[in-house]
């Protein structure tokens, strides 16, 4: 399906994230695709003044916005698998807000081997594939593998079942009573298992999976291996934790300066521990911020 027509969806709750960031997010990725968005759809919980022209925007469904989906499970994502709100002609790629887009987000498309495919991060030691199918089939679905939904490769018309399965499940059950309940990405992994594949990580990936260890001496000694910096200069896209490493706030830390996450990994703010996308991280956040003055 590579080159193929696409839609680029976005899903925004609270009051977390400023329009200006929706706005240049949609902008950097608009810039550099190719072939470009055929449609954006935003999916929402309210009406966001100065969004930008040419967005079409959903409302989400009442269902979605149950404070228990709210939290950090985020099963509130999980409405742009519901029937008839992203328009089914066309493939999709969803994107969290806190994605920064640095290539062609068109290409990811093409990782689609057929409509039903979905493509995710991994996220767990089992990876997608044959034999992660077999144990989901022989364990009658408690074994899978699972994946991360900051980027989501999908076709809305194959995978209404999502949407349509968590609402069944969660009359039935509640979030605590069914394990892949717990969070989005488990629900998706497990819901979709059969057709389920990995973004590979030279096109994209997670900041903190990527890039922060636990050890400073390790980050830096990876860092200088050549395969490693070239693979990171081939990247479309890498996507922030939100909450600990925000975008903005990493553009105030002096070079060489630390950041340590809840599970104890570091982020060297650095050339020598980030190579080519520290700069690339530094241009999209300069860019915004001035975005940002530019709008009050």
């Amino acid at each position: 399906m590579a080159n193929a027509a696409w839609q680029l969806v976005l899903v925004l709750w609270g009051e977390k994230y400023p329009v200006a960031e929706v706005n240049h997010l949609i902008d950097t990725i608009t810039a550099r695709a190719d072939p470009q968005p055929a449609r954006i759809t935003l999916l929402t919980d309210r009406p966001r003044p100065g969004l930008r022209a040419g967005v079409d925007v959903g409302d989400m469904p009442a269902f979605f916005l149950n404070p228990e989906f709210l939290r950090g499970g985020c099963q509130a994502k999980l409405c742009m698998f519901e029937a008839g709100l992203v328009p089914g002609d066309l493939p999709a790629v969803f994107v969290d807000i806190d994605t920064v887009v640095f290539g062609n987000l068109a290409r990811l498309v093409g990782l689609m081997t057929d409509r039903r495919t979905i493509a995710i991060f991994q996220s767990a030691v089992l990876p997608f594939g044959a034999f992660a199918r077999w144990l989901y089939r022989r364990t009658g679905g408690r074994r899978y593998a699972r994946g991360n939904s900051s980027i989501v490769v999908y076709h809305p018309a194959e995978t209404t079942h999502i949407a349509a399965r968590f609402r069944e499940l969660f009359a039935q059950h509640g979030l605590s009573g069914f394990r892949p309940m717990v969070a989005d990405e488990r629900f998706i992994s497990w819901a979709h298992q059969p057709h389920m594949r990995a973004i590979p990580r030279d096109m994209a990936v997670k900041l903190p999976t990527e890039f922060m260890l636990p050890w400073r001496w390790l980050i830096l000694m990876r860092a200088r291996l050549p395969w490693v910096r070239a693979r990171w200069g081939r990247l479309i896209a890498v996507t922030l934790p939100g909450v600990e490493v925000k975008g903005e706030a990493l553009l105030t830390l002096p070079d060489g300066a630390e950041v340590v996450d809840r599970k104890g990994r570091r982020l060297i703010w650095s050339e020598a521990a980030l190579g080519p996308v520290k700069a690339r991280l530094t241009e999209y956040y300069r860019a915004l911020n001035s975005r940002a003055e530019a709008d009050r």
